[in-house]
């Protein structure tokens, strides 16, 4: 009796389906979930954005941990603090591995940065040097002159043109980075490299976004080509790859030549290459450590102080205390520097606030579990699994958060022998082997921000912005959706302290 192409195909799907009976019965059941359709399992319940808000959903039916599977690909959602530090900083070992992301990490190229770099020796290398440059309280204080500079520098822009904040912030987030990495000074008016950092960004968050484009969550899309129907995420990806090339490779170009002339700064690329016989890999590894800070850092930075400013137009009563403990302690004489950080608890625990309030990656990245694990509750985590944190959930949650949605500073000061709320920082910047290095860095950046514009400048809603919303923008980096303010000096004397010389 012969066999056609029908019943070969027939019976290897027949075949397909006992084994999957076979390994479902064998194996622990998955946390619990949305209902997984036949081959499609539950494609067609992820969102394509705002994400987290949807996984909050599932994380109020189902419970802090749950899961879907989309084509085999299983995704564990961590709704709560608790159980994201169980897994991922107690599991560590096995959970601190990162996702092959076909659109952003395979065909743009992010994958050699150390947001997604592997968990191996590369990944520990990058961490080891960060660690190194800015990694504690410590280490940090020597760049601590240079964040005053460039905050006073902030301000000067701020007072020409108010009605250019998110530009000025992303202008003084790119500067401070790139004097730490490359040792360069940013122009005034567009500066070429904080442009491109601008623009690879802003790509990065949307390529590495679970739901934005198909192919992150179907991975073998990624080898259709180009001119098939439905492929052209691969022209976009490919643009966006030379958009990144130069990102990386136009700084780093920049020190090799100024080292050449015997005129380079002191930065994180000079001390790793300056006197050294440097391999290849070597090489490889500074380059894109330095690309590595110098996006990240940027773009997450623009998202925290952008969400201060709109913060502080919906809540005047909390600028007005500030304002009232800076004014006790520093006077109108002087700028706010480090130096007063612990003199100004009410002022840091805004800070800690923005954080909390906005959630720049509100998803975080997802870990990659590297061995089959089965979690205390029973429920299985395959290897190569996902694990995707809602941080926007754990900041909002009121089992940790009393009033999650207002910005309330005093929940982070204790009083009355009542403690403080959980430390936000915990949270905020991730968990386990893969918290993020700029940590120290991001904290530093956002504190002087607050207290010198605080200091300086009153804010206000603007009176043609109409209503502002809460919303957050889609992307693994997310920033508050736009709105408009009035800044203006608090006082003559506040004016002349913008004015005045910048301490170099």
């Amino acid at each position: 009796m012969s066999l056609t192409w029908v019943d070969l195909v027939l019976t290897g799907v027949g075949l397909f389906c006992v084994v999957k009976l076979v390994f479902r019965r064998s194996t622990p059941p998955p946390p619990p979930g949305p209902r997984r359709l036949p081959l499609l399992e539950n494609l067609f319940d992820m969102p394509s954005e705002r994400e987290w808000i949807k996984f909050s959903e599932w994380g109020e039916t189902y419970g802090d941990i749950s899961s879907v599977s989309v084509f085999g690909q299983q995704l564990t959602i961590l709704n709560g603090v608790q159980i994201a530090m169980d897994i991922l900083d107690k599991k560590s070992s096995i959970c601190s591995g990162r996702p092959i992301v076909p659109m952003g990490g395979e065909l743009v190229g992010w994958k050699n940065t150390l947001v997604l770099v592997p968990y191996g020796a590369r990944f520990r290398n990058y961490r080891r040097l960060a660690h190194s440059l800015f990694g504690s309280r410590s280490t940090m204080a020597s760049f601590e002159p240079l964040e005053e500079l460039e905050t006073h520098r902030f301000l000067k822009r701020l007072l020409s043109d108010p009605d250019r904040l998110q530009n000025h912030i992303r202008k003084t987030a790119g500067a401070l980075i790139l004097r730490i990495s490359h040792g360069y000074k940013v122009k005034e008016g567009a500066d070429p490299f904080v442009t491109l950092a601008d623009i690879a960004t802003g790509q990065f968050a949307l390529a590495t976004a679970p739901g934005v484009f198909l192919v992150n969550l179907i991975p073998p899309l990624q080898h259709l080509p180009s001119w098939f129907p439905g492929a052209g995420f691969k022209n976009t990806a490919k643009a966006w790859a030379e958009t990144l090339h130069q990102m990386v490779e136009q700084p780093f170009q920049f020190v090799k030549e100024q080292m050449a002339a015997g005129t380079a700064e002191n930065s994180l690329v000079y001390n790793l290459l300056d006197g050294k016989d440097v391999s290849s890999e070597e090489e490889f590894d500074v380059k894109w450590l330095a690309a590595s800070l110098y996006s990240g850092g940027a773009d997450t930075t623009v998202a925290a102080i952008y969400a201060f400013f709109k913060a502080m137009t919906l809540y005047p009563d909390v600028q007005a205390k500030a304002q009232r403990e800076i004014d006790s302690v520093i006077g109108n004489d002087r700028l706010p520097g480090f130096s007063d950080k612990d003199k100004l608890p009410y002022t840091t625990a805004l800070a800690l606030e923005v954080f909390r309030w906005h959630s720049v990656t509100p998803t975080g990245v997802p870990h990659r579990v590297t061995e089959d694990h089965i979690l205390e509750e029973g429920w299985f985590l395959p290897k190569g699994s996902l694990i995707i944190t809602n941080i926007w959930k754990m900041a909002h949650d009121p089992r940790v958060y009393s009033n999650p949605m207002v910005f309330e500073p005093e929940r982070f000061i204790e009083k009355d022998g009542k403690a403080a709320e959980l430390d936000p920082r915990d949270l905020a910047f991730g968990f386990g082997r893969r918290i993020c290095p700029g940590r120290v860095l991001a904290d530093a950046s956002v504190f002087i921000s607050c207290a010198m514009s605080l200091a300086t400048f009153n804010i206000s809603k603007h009176p043609e912005s109409g209503e502002i919303d809460l919303e957050q923008g889609t992307g693994t980096i997310s920033h508050p959706t736009a709105f408009r303010c009035l800044i203006q000096p608090r006082s003559d004397k506040a004016l002349d302290l913008i004015q005045g010389d910048i301490a170099r």
